[in-house]
């Protein structure tokens, strides 16, 4: 048996996308401008420097639907971006907020490796993949508040993860049924 009749399984949603060195740097583009829309949907929250956005979501999303290798790079160059003055950071949040791109990066290539490995094929290991993504942001997010700001640990979870909980956990949810519906869907 030949190597071209060996049909290869895809490890993330994308790999189901036919091409190579364009489709990839295709992708690591739209997963930095689909994260850059995303943090247009920006809600300034009272009492919090940190304002409610779309960010996580695209960030989960295009880490499961990239991999490890192209996630990584699409938030490498989204923070790179942003940082050169591409005006695509949430419009309000400012420096005590970079801990969360920060974080992006890392939450995206770690859902992206666990996606590779069947992280998204199921909403409940989906569940625990987004779970763990979110986990990543803040525990980046938050201590770079905390530097940025003068707060203390307490006084930034209480502002820089509990007003995001819910939202949070509505956006781990729609994950988990989305992802495994997209393998379904592939599948067929």
């Amino acid at each position: 048996m030949s190597d071209a009749s060996v049909a290869v399984r895809p490890a993330v949603l994308s790999d189901l996308i036919p091409g190579s060195l364009v489709r990839d740097a295709l992708l690591v583009a739209g997963a930095a401008g689909l994260t850059g829309l995303a943090a247009q949907v920006a809600i300034p929250l009272p009492g919090t420097p940190v304002p409610m956005t779309l960010q996580t979501f695209a960030v989960l999303l295009a880490g499961a639907a990239l991999g490890l290798p192209r996630a990584f790079l699409g938030m490498a160059l989204y923070l790179a971006v942003g940082q050169l003055g591409v005006p695509w950071f949430a419009p309000s949040g400012g420096n005590a907020t970079l801990g969360y791109v920060v974080g992006f990066v890392l939450a995206a290539s770690v859902v992206g490796a666990l996606a590779s490995r069947g992280g998204d094929r199921t909403a409940v290991r989906t569940l625990a993949t987004m779970l763990l993504g979110t986990v990543l942001i803040y525990a980046v997010g938050v201590p770079w508040l905390m530097m940025a700001t003068g707060m203390d640990l307490p006084t930034a979870f209480a502002k820089g993860v509990v007003p995001f909980l819910i939202g949070d956990g509505v956006k781990v949810l729609v994950a988990a049924g989305l992802l495994p519906l997209a393998w379904k869907l592939a599948r067929r």
